[in-house]
């Protein structure tokens, strides 16, 4: 009997974990809207990363790194507010007045945003065809703020400009995150990391979501939404994400970015009843490509 392994069931785990943590990033949307709605956005955003910090700290403590949390608890604490907390609450906030396909369309940019500033903080400046990637990318998103962010409320009441820019700040965040990383928290375990700045995250909203808690009793649907963000889109894909890493190296799963608004745009259109238009999915395309050039996963002649 042969023990060779064909090459695609070597690529099978991976791509397993791919398309799952892309199927629970989507989701993420649908969730904190639906729990926006009722506790609003500080309470949805500080509730999921204290019930993420509860699911990953036995975690940590099964694999023994509880020691390297607390020699390094500041910086990574500290990282969470830029990658969890801020992020999470603009989510959040933006989620009451644009689609979750929308949403998620604008967190795409988040390769943009991160490669923009480590070029400015990381003297990291990009060449030739990542240049054009981020010129690409931004022209996608200047096209598709121009048609849906409008600061004049709707015959509704509904500002989406506002939105709109909480999403930019949002994913402009993780680009800080990323670079304050990469020069301070290097060596660092990523799943101290992970977890440690869920804990910083909900420590820095705590004072937030008990001043802004709900006057009014929530409901067992919103509850639910805000426990599947902390435990499956927070705690379970922070554990997914760092094993595709170590299973398919970092550039692949970094394009787990790129489908995440695929599924987000479904479960809109199939849960939420929204719509999306043929220039929401015109301008998605030139922002992947852009991304997808900026961040080298794609690449044009030997630049």
């Amino acid at each position: 009997m042969s023990t060779s392994t064909s090459p695609s069931s070597i690529a099978r785990p991976w791509l397993l974990d791919f398309t799952l943590l892309a199927a629970i990033w989507g989701a993420s949307f649908l969730f904190m809207r639906n729990g926006a709605i009722e506790f609003g956005a500080l309470p949805t955003a500080g509730l999921r990363v204290l019930i993420a910090s509860v699911f990953l700290l036995p975690i940590l403590a099964a694999r023994g790194q509880t020691a390297d949390l607390r020699r390094h608890w500041k910086p990574v604490f500290l990282v969470g507010l830029t990658n969890s907390a801020i992020p999470f609450v603009c989510y959040s906030y933006a989620l009451l007045s644009i689609t979750t396909g929308l949403s998620s369309i604008l967190n795409a940019t988040v390769p943009l945003f991160g490669a923009i500033i480590a070029w400015l903080w990381l003297k990291d400046r990009p060449h030739g065809t990542r240049i054009l990637g981020l010129a690409v990318g931004f022209l996608g998103v200047a096209m598709l703020a121009w048609d849906k962010a409008s600061f004049k409320p709707d015959a509704s009441g509904v500002s989406t400009g506002w939105a709109v820019l909480a999403c930019l700040l949002a994913t402009f965040c993780y680009g800080i995150s990323a670079s304050f990383t990469k020069r301070y928290l290097g060596g660092i375990p990523s799943m101290v990391l992970a977890t440690g700045s869920q804990v910083g995250a909900a420590m820095g909203l705590a004072p937030l979501v008990w001043w802004f808690w709900p006057a009014q009793p929530v409901s067992l649907h919103a509850w639910l939404a805000v426990i599947a963000l902390g435990v499956i889109c927070t705690g379970i894909a922070y554990v997914l994400y760092f094993r595709l890493i170590e299973r398919a190296g970092p550039a692949r799963a970094l394009t787990v970015t790129f489908a995440v608004p695929v599924f987000a745009v479904l479960y809109g259109v199939v849960l939420l009843g929204e719509t999306v238009t043929p220039w929401m999915i015109g301008c998605g395309l030139i922002i992947l490509v852009g991304t997808a050039l900026s961040a080298g996963l794609l690449r044009l002649g030997r630049t």
